[in-house]
């Protein structure tokens, strides 16, 4: 093993490295771009797989937006579809609430007019019966009742009936009552003050004393001087001198005395009746004509047919006074009210 040629371990020669490295260069090379093609090919199998992923994905998430987008498009529809239902619904919600407003003005309409046709009927009930009765007691409780309702309904075409109202329960509070029970006593009176009226062609009394003669009759007067006597009396009685200014009443005869007295009493009977009707016109007219007759065919220089015809006055006068108010402006507050103006 020691006898080897030292020569053999020499070093290589240039040729020998020259082609060592002629060889390890592309070697080399050929290894690096085996594993360069081998890291790119892994890189573009990684990008590849990549890409099919997403593009499993762009196309799964393509059929889940196809498929939202026609969900959309069927809630769109359904929700046209309900939004066209839901304004058909507001139509006929808005159609059903104009004819309910239009029914409650109807009803509100309706129920103003019934109450001022009510409140009218009350009114006029309520005068007639104080015309009946001569108080102003159903006047004035039918205008409180009345303004009352008015008041709790509260509607603003009824504020002028209101005011007319008001009005008129101050006339009546302010006016007078007529004096039933005393007109009644005066007409009575009256009645049974006409048998004693003296009539204006009435003959004077023949008892009247004697104050013209200055002589004094004798004690035992002659036959003939009594006869001479009644003569004379008789002869006085065919001849009177008084004063009548209507010769209606110098013409009466006795029996037409008694029935022009049946006459004035009738008149008076007739006014009693007119006062309980409440008749005021008759009353004054039968009143009127009864004064007339006393003026005309009784004497006015007696007392009595005097205070006859100041029975009759006072009466008239009273009544003058103590009309009966009326309603005229609340009836025509009422009406103005249901003729809707």
């Amino acid at each position: 093993m020691n006898s080897e040629n030292p020569a053999s371990k020499q070093a290589p020669g240039p040729m020998a490295l020259r082609w060592s490295w002629s060889v390890a260069i592309p070697t080399l090379l050929a290894l690096a771009g085996l594993v360069g093609s081998g890291l790119l090919w892994e890189k573009l199998s990684r990008i590849q797989g990549q890409l099919a992923r997403q593009s499993a994905d762009a196309g799964q998430q393509s059929l889940e937006a196809k498929a939202w987008a026609k969900q959309a498009q069927e809630t769109v529809k359904e929700s046209a579809a309900r939004l066209s239902l839901v304004e058909s619904r507001l139509g006929e919600v808005a159609l059903q609430r104009g004819q309910l407003d239009e029914l409650m003005q109807s009803l509100s309409r309706s129920r103003d007019e019934n109450l001022v046709v009510d409140i009218e009927a009350a009114v006029r009930m309520a005068q007639q019966q104080s015309q009946l009765t001569g108080s102003v007691e159903p006047m004035l409780a039918a205008l409180k009742s009345a303004q009352l309702r008015v008041q709790r309904v509260n509607q603003p075409r009824l504020t002028p009936v209101q005011r007319a109202i008001e009005k008129d329960i101050e006339q009546v509070k302010s006016s007078q009552v007529t004096d039933l029970p005393g007109l009644l006593i005066k007409l009575d009176e009256l009645v049974a003050l006409v048998d004693e009226l003296p009539m204006a062609n009435q003959p004077l009394s023949t008892t009247a004393p004697n104050t013209t003669g200055t002589a004094v009759s004798p004690v035992n007067p002659n036959w003939w001087q009594i006869g001479v006597d009644r003569f004379w009396q008789e002869v006085r009685g065919l001849l009177r001198v008084s004063r009548i200014d209507t010769p209606e009443a110098a013409l009466l005869s006795p029996d037409q005395t008694f029935f022009l007295r049946e006459n004035l009493k009738l008149k008076l009977l007739n006014a009693r009746m007119g006062l309980l009707a409440r008749q005021s016109e008759s009353l004054q007219v039968d009143l009127k004509a009864s004064a007339a007759l006393v003026r005309k065919y009784f004497d006015m220089n007696s007392r009595k047919s005097q205070q006859a015809l100041q029975l009759i006055e006072q009466a008239q006068l009273q009544l003058r006074k103590a009309e009966m108010p009326r309603l005229d402006g609340t009836l025509s507050a009422l009406a103005t009210a249901a003729a809707g103006r």
